[in-house]
């Protein structure tokens, strides 16, 4: 695939459909297919969230799946294809938006049900904010920076490879049966466990070691992706978590609790305190990068309203469909549209209109800005990875802060008003996140990007149609919050429950301001370090947003990221040993490989887990389809898994004469 190398090289790059073709693109079956496959997307990923705690990345499936239907057509092409993913995607990352923060109010007792109106507005809104905020953004993230977006480049693969045909569909073909062979022994039959860990004690019990690695060949692919150089930064963040912090903090609490394993206490210390060391880590990073980015994301905005103005006055033939967002003057009046029925849903929910009024500012600030954030982390790390929640704490902190000292808000109410403002944030983070890969895999195949930004708000639109009466359904299904005896199978609804506590801490005290405090000083040195780095011209960098991801996420997600991270650069170093550094042919041979393996192993992960929701789902069980029993140990999986990592390496590498 042709890929712009670093910023300002983007002028030579060529997408898969040249900018002069006018394919079909927005068209009623892929409309259709978009929308009926945004609502199926939204319900499954709404149970996983609330049942573990995760979601899985729609883009890929929605693409394979589109691929299969509109080959049924006579007509079709990529970009109907492209145009179907973009608009499925969002039922994906709305369910996350909403479930990692809404469910809080319930767990609050402030809700008793997910009213319909107010579930809708929430969600509706602060999606549609997510697609806008990024239109001055995809120039600065896309175009002008040198960000990966791994799915995005992964999905685009995927359907080139489909329009292509030949040994690129194999190749991705067969990782992503290996990938989903995989997924199904691991998490369907439960043949061993998801994560293989290490941990002992250490000083008599007094401190601790632990190591993990989640056994997922799709993060392997996406630090094979990502590189080496961010794969790094990402696994040195939870190093300096789970080696550093944790460690210290075991020591200073007196030891590991008696009849507690070290691995669980590293987790619950993890869960409670030293998770938000990356928190403080991803508020000053998140700042830097928009600093970092100002430039950019004025010249996308002044781009954007001077190429309407060129529209208006009849140029249109001098801007490039490739390059023609949604007008940013239509941008900036919906922007001011949405924010107006939340600002009246405030009122109507805390009855104070300054407050109200603040209420809708800070959520709008803070919507752009971790929009932005969250757009960057995913460049780095893929939408998989993103730590939506994580932004989305960072705003319920500042928020409550505000409305304690300014408005005087107190009690469960003041909770209550922090989580509103956290649930438009979240949702916008989530919707952003998940656009800008959409908009990679367009930029990638040559897509019109207006086209794609008014999909992504149709697949926003129906997703939030749905989220409450999926809520309220699982709701009086399965109950959401503790076990009860009237529902002994209850969803435990972790990010919203830890959204609740965060809440609850401020207006009642408990939270852990000095980890949030630390993480910002550290933030600090490592933005410092960056800047020597680059003042020395130095190839390796270290952006601050990969090091807080990784200090946010647990270890067990890093190590397969970093494995992937050295396949790749054990790979580039094979081709540039070869005389003269190979022909630029065998280069071209070798990324294309590399991606085209990686993109499979995501893919076929992604849709087997995707597969799976369906019995989870009707059985109300995590292990419907493990018939042999759940088995405990590790080993099987990371046997395999290290197979998968060396065939991906000796089908990369360049093969030798």
């Amino acid at each position: 695939m042709n890929k712009p190398e670093r910023a300002g090289a983007s002028t030579a790059f060529k997408p898969f459909i040249p900018s002069e073709a006018n394919l079909p693109e927005i068209t009623v079956k892929a409309v259709l297919l978009g929308v009926t496959l945004t609502v199926i997307l939204a319900g499954a990923n709404a149970y996983l969230g609330l049942f573990a705690g995760m979601t899985v990345s729609a883009s890929i499936p929605a693409a394979v799946i589109s691929m299969g239907v509109l080959k049924l057509f006579r007509k079709s092409n990529i970009l109907e294809n492209n145009i179907v993913q973009t608009c499925a995607s969002a039922g994906e990352a709305l369910a996350a938006g909403v479930i990692f923060t809404i469910p809080a109010l319930v767990l609050l007792k402030t809700w008793t049900h997910f009213d319909f109106l107010q579930t809708t507005l929430i969600s509706g809104f602060g999606g549609i904010l997510g697609v806008l905020f990024t239109v001055p953004l995809r120039r600065a993230l896309i175009v002008e920076e040198p960000l990966q977006f791994p799915e995005g480049i992964a999905c685009a693969e995927v359907l080139e490879s489909g329009e292509r045909g030949g040994a690129g569909l194999k190749l991705v073909a067969g990782a992503a049966a290996v990938a989903a062979l995989f997924k199904l022994a691991q998490t369907g039959f439960q043949l061993w466990n998801e994560t293989a860990e290490w941990s002992t004690g250490l000083f008599g019990g007094k401190s601790l070691f632990y190591i993990g690695s989640d056994l997922s060949p799709a993060l392997v692919a996406v630090g094979y992706i990502v590189g080496l150089n961010i794969a790094m930064l990402v696994f040195l963040g939870g190093v300096l978590n789970f080696w550093v912090a944790i460690p210290i903090l075991a020591w200073r609490h007196g030891g590991i609790p008696a009849g507690q394993s070290p691995a669980d206490y590293a987790l619950a210390l993890w869960s409670s305190r030293t998770r938000y060391l990356g928190v403080g880590a991803m508020v000053v990073g998140g700042l830097w990068a928009l600093v970092r980015m100002r430039g950019s994301v004025l010249s996308g905005a002044r781009s954007g309203l001077e190429a309407y103005r060129r529209l208006k006055g009849g140029a249109a033939a001098t801007i490039a469909r490739t390059d023609r967002d949604i007008p940013m003057q239509w941008v900036l009046a919906a922007v001011a549209v949405s924010i107006v029925p939340l600002f009246f849903l405030y009122h109507f929910l805390v009855g104070h209109t300054d407050m109200s009024l603040g209420m809708a500012i800070v959520m709008a600030v803070f919507g752009f800005l971790f929009s932005a954030v969250s757009g960057y982390m995913t460049g780095l790390v893929g939408s998989s990875n993103n730590p939506v929640s994580g932004v989305t704490i960072a705003t319920m902190l500042f928020a409550s802060l505000l409305l304690l000292s300014v408005f005087g808000a107190t009690g469960a109410s003041g909770a209550a008003a922090a989580i509103l403002i956290g649930a438009v944030v979240c949702c916008a983070a989530a919707i952003a996140g998940d656009n800008l890969h959409d908009l990679k895999t367009g930029y990638l195949v040559g897509a019109t990007p207006w086209k794609q930004q008014v999909m992504l708000i149709v697949g926003v639109c129906a997703a939030a149609l749905v989220m409450a009466p999926i809520l309220n359904l699982l709701l009086a299904a399965y109950g959401i919050g503790p076990v009860t005896a009237a529902h002994p199978n209850s969803l435990t609804a972790p990010q919203a429950a830890l959204m609740a506590a965060v809440a609850k801490g401020v207006f009642e005290g408990g939270l852990p301001w000095k980890m949030v405090f630390l993480g910002m000083a550290l933030a600090v040195a490592i933005i410092a370090l960056d800047l020597i780095l680059e003042k020395r011209g130095s190839e390796f960098r270290a952006p601050v947003l990969a090091v807080a991801v990784g200090i946010y996420l647990p270890l067990e997600l890093s190590t397969p990221i970093i494995a992937g991270g050295v396949v790749a650069h054990l790979v580039q170093r094979s081709l540039a040993g070869r005389p003269s550094g190979g022909t630029a042919a065998e280069k071209k041979d070798l990324d294309q490989r590399g991606m085209l393996l990686s993109s499979g192993l995501i893919a076929g992960e992604a849709l087997v887990g995707i597969f799976l929701a369906v019995p989870i789902v009707l059985t109300g069980r995590s292990d419907a389809l493990a018939v042999f029993g759940r088995h405990s140990s590790a080993v099987p999986g990371l046997v395999i898994l290290a197979l998968i990592v060396l065939g991906l390496h000796r089908l990369a590498a360049p093969r030798t004469r």
